[in-house]
């Protein structure tokens, strides 16, 4: 009788929800819809979809309503990642549905008289739903975003190492910037791969746009050239500028066995 009871008060209390489900949409569209009015059809959607799990959560088990948010935290999740949206958006949505929906269920709680640990398990395992919707999308975001921005991060580190082809003997790897451990393994597998590609004989390897050498990035570059000289390819470097030969000097790096022009120009001139 007991459970009858209960089921019977989840039921109403879930079905109370639904039938307030479109005044309950229209509260969050009058309020979001200018800050996102280029996605708002998406985001009426998610709204459809979060409030029929919330409240069909009340009247099922937890590993139903875990499934069905996953599923609606998946397109929520994709939505927000193509539109390059704040993982804000999506956390507004699920948390401001707490409280309208929350509202609802202490309401009909008390016109079913239900007793304090009625309510008390009734809105616990509600909260339990909101509280795994938040975190699910939280870490699903910051998975999905950290998944773009590595990738991202190889794109622009393969880029930052062109080698490029002058003659059909002659290439140029120009670099900019800093070189830290990971671009100068970059430097050497780039180095050696389209070296080998371009069927290359000499390449130059032009440091005009590096702003710092030390003994860790020196050897790491000295290093590329001895490879690249197993395969047969013969290296200058160019473009060391006199605050960076200084620098080299002040930490005894010997440079002796490598060839050395002042730019580009010079380098170019002795393999053509």
């Amino acid at each position: 009788m007991i459970d009858q009871d209960k089921r019977t008060y989840m039921k109403a209390i879930c079905d109370k929800v639904l039938s307030q489900k479109q005044e309950l949409i229209e509260q969050k569209d009058n309020l979001r819809s200018n800050s996102y009015s280029n996605i708002e059809s998406k985001l009426h959607s998610w709204r459809e979809d979060i409030i029929d799990i919330y409240a069909k959560s009340i009247e099922s088990d937890l590993d139903t309503a875990f499934q069905k948010l996953q599923e609606w935290g998946s397109e929520a999740l994709d939505t927000l990642v193509n539109y390059n949206l704040p993982l804000e958006v999506a956390l507004d949505e699920v948390r401001d549905y707490r409280n309208l929906i929350g509202t609802i269920i202490k309401d009909e709680a008390a016109a079913y008289n239900l007793t304090f640990d009625q309510f008390y398990d009734l809105i616990s395992n509600f909260d339990a739903v909101v509280d795994r919707a938040v975190h699910w999308l939280s870490m699903s975001y910051t998975r999905r975003f950290t998944t773009r921005i590595n990738a991202a991060e190889a794109t622009a580190l393969e880029l930052s190492i062109p080698v490029i082809k002058i003659t059909n003997q002659v290439g140029v790897l120009p670099l900019i910037g800093d070189i830290d451990t990971e671009r100068a393994q970059e430097l050497m597998d780039k180095a050696l791969s389209k070296g080998n590609e371009l069927s290359l004989e000499h390449l130059v390897i032009d440091l005009s746009g590096v702003p710092i050498i030390d003994t860790m990035v020196a050897d790491r570059i000295f290093k590329v050239v001895d490879a690249l000289s197993l395969i047969g390819i013969e290296t200058i470097l160019s473009g060391i500028r006199p605050e960076i030969a200084q620098t080299m000097t002040h930490l005894g790096i010997d440079s002796s066995h490598i060839s050395v022009t002042s730019n580009l120009h010079v380098a170019l001139k002795e393999f053509m």
